[in-house]
């Protein structure tokens, strides 16, 4: 992750001889995801927190450096659907993610300086997410990646590749200050932000007891065990997305060569 991060830092910092703004701020919401125990795309599990510089290079395009960490969730107890609440699986997550994003704004837009008091944006970029699923077992939190719940021959990696996407309105409240809200999704490269992701494995593929008793918990809540090897134990899309919305706040240093003229 310090290799992307360095090369991150690298990229955004070779655009600033011709940018005109230099811009920070911070981010506060809510976070959710997409995946084996949650398929709705609108459904926040957990809170969210960040960090940003912005470099503008006109009023129109901006280059965004954005460390985010949010907690995700989910629980089949929650479920409508007797299958899946019979399944009686959970995991608990904290994804620490660090990004790159270009931001468009429809309206030109320089705070204190424009003519335009708000505009909507959109944005797009590329980062690098670590994660690490985590589930309740007699009163204590457990870590899953090194129990390999589905017969994994290896670990699953701690970190993946994501696409942010989404979209947001910011309003220029006073001065240099800009308040905005906005959504936006993480497509990634993995299945496991949930450590559920395909079928049920024999108890001989797993590495411990401690992984054979969470592989399968339906027994917990029905007295019988419905996972039998080779049955499906997750949705089978083969990758999970999550999601960060809220509020930010942010500061723009304008010069003057950045004031708006008619």
């Amino acid at each position: 992750m310090l290799k992307f991060s360095a090369a991150l830092l690298l990229f955004f910092v070779s655009f600033t001889a011709q940018a005109q703004t230099w811009e920070i701020g911070g981010t506060v919401g809510g976070a959710g995801y997409i995946g084996d125990l949650n398929s709705s795309p609108f459904k926040p599990s957990g809170a969210t927190a960040g960090l940003f510089v912005k470099r503008n290079f006109n009023g129109y395009l901006s280059a965004r450096l954005n460390y985010q960490y949010g907690k995700i969730g989910g629980a089949d107890s929650t479920s409508k659907h007797e299958q899946i609440y019979n399944r009686n699986l959970s995991f608990t997550d904290g994804l620490s993610e660090l990004s790159l994003m270009a931001e468009f704004n429809f309206m030109k837009y320089i705070p204190d300086a424009g003519k335009n008091k708000y505009t909507p944006y959109i944005f797009l970029g590329v980062g690098i997410t670590s994660f690490d699923p985590k589930t309740m077992y007699q009163g204590s939190k457990v870590t899953l990646r090194d129990l390999r719940t589905e017969g994994q021959t290896s670990e699953y990696k701690k970190s993946t590749i994501v696409i942010p996407y989404g979209a947001g309105i910011k309003y220029n409240v006073g001065g240099k200050w800009t308040l905005g809200a906005e959504l936006g999704y993480r497509y990634t490269r993995t299945d496991f932000l949930d450590d559920v992701s395909g079928y049920y494995a024999p108890a001989s593929a797993l590495p411990t007891p401690l992984s054979v008793v969470l592989a399968d918990r339906s027994g917990e809540r029905t007295g019988t065990y419905l996972g039998t090897p080779g049955s499906q134990r997750g949705d089978l899309r083969t990758k999970d997305i999550y999601m960060f919305f809220g509020f930010t706040i942010s500061y723009t240093f304008v010069t003057e060569k950045c004031y708006y003229q008619e």
